[in-house]
Order: C-alpha cells, then structure tokens, then sequence
C-alpha cells in the first residue's frame, strides 16, 4: 500500500462513508517512513483488541448493556456509585446500580476455543446439555497468542474462568473455555 492511500478515517454512520482527514494523510506520511512502520487494516486492530480484552461497541456492548454486564464496573469511578460521595448524576446510574445490588443475568467473558477453529461473532454457546447459556460477541485469531479468542455473553452462574462450555460453530460444538481478560498480559506504560 501506497502511503498516498494511507489516511485517518472516521466512520459517519449517518451517511455510511468514510471521510479522509489531510492531517491524518500527513501524519500517515510521516510514520511510514520509517522502516520499522508497516501499514495494517481493521483486522490487526480488531485482533489486537481482541487478545488485550477490550470491547468494540455495537458487537460486545451497545446501549442496552450495562457495565456489570459487560465487566467493566472498574470504568465507574467510584465517586459516582450508590455509596460514593456524588452518587449517580449520569445516564442510566439507577439501572447499574439496582445491577450492582441485586446483580445480573448475564456477564461479558473471555472464551479460549480448545481447538484451532476460530469462533465468530454469533455463535451460540451452550453447556454440557446442549443448552444455550450465551452468545460470541466478538472471535478470531490472536496473533500474539497464535490461538483463536473470543468474548461473549454467559449467564452469571457459568462466568467463572475454567468453565467448560462449547460453541456451535457450523452446526457442530467446538469446545471453549471461560477464561480471564486479557488474554495477553498488558506491557504498556500508564503515564
């Protein structure tokens, strides 16, 4: 790829385009001339996000799920819960807390497929009865790990890493393990 055709883009969902940004196509520039920077696509950062854990709204969380749900109360400070000095005082604070207290249905987890069959976004999960207990959110393979990953939705009762359950991938269980985010140890520096 031509570094004239690298350029940051945003997605405008109300007009369904992608939008070039000329200092975005300058900075683009100037990080590829370097030899140690290479160009790569959506796929190398949905499988990155993918093995450091994190969320991609619209397929791992969207407005209808909370942060119990999703594993991500830690992004709540604490100031702003039920029992913290400014509680509430955000959209949707009395569900999220009314789920911190009475807890939840389902939970976000990781999955690690016990074969080197990918498991995509849709895939049913289901326990040792063949009954359904959740949904793949988001699945591929993480290069770091050289395995496939994958999160999604179990109930609560079944989020406990080490959980033994399968997927049905093209009709046919692929067995997976409830497993701790990330899957890949976290190596950068909080400054």
């Amino acid at each position: 790829m031509q570094s004239e055709q690298v350029a940051e883009h945003r997605d405008d969902q109300r007009r369904g385009q992608q939008q070039g940004d000329q200092h975005g196509q300058a900075l683009a520039k100037e990080l590829l001339s370097h030899p140690e920077v290479a160009p790569i696509g959506l796929g190398a950062r949905d499988s990155l996000r993918l093995e450091a854990g994190l969320c991609l709204y619209g397929h791992d969380l969207d407005q209808n799920t909370s942060p119990v749900e999703s594993s991500l109360l830690w992004a709540l400070s604490k100031v702003r819960r039920a029992d913290g000095a400014r509680p509430g005082g955000y959209p949707g604070a009395a569900v999220v807390f009314e789920h911190i207290a009475k807890g939840v249905a389902r939970k976000r987890v990781g999955l690690r497929p016990n074969a080197r069959v990918p498991v995509r976004e849709g895939a049913e999960l289901v326990d040792a009865d063949g009954r359904k207990v959740g949904v793949v959110t988001s699945g591929g393979f993480g290069p770091t790990l050289e395995a496939p990953v994958a999160m999604g939705y179990v109930e609560t009762a079944l989020a406990k890493p080490g959980t033994q359950l399968a997927a049905m991938v093209r009709g046919k269980p692929v067995p997976v393990e409830v497993a701790s985010t990330p899957f890949v140890p976290q190596r950068y520096h909080r400054g």
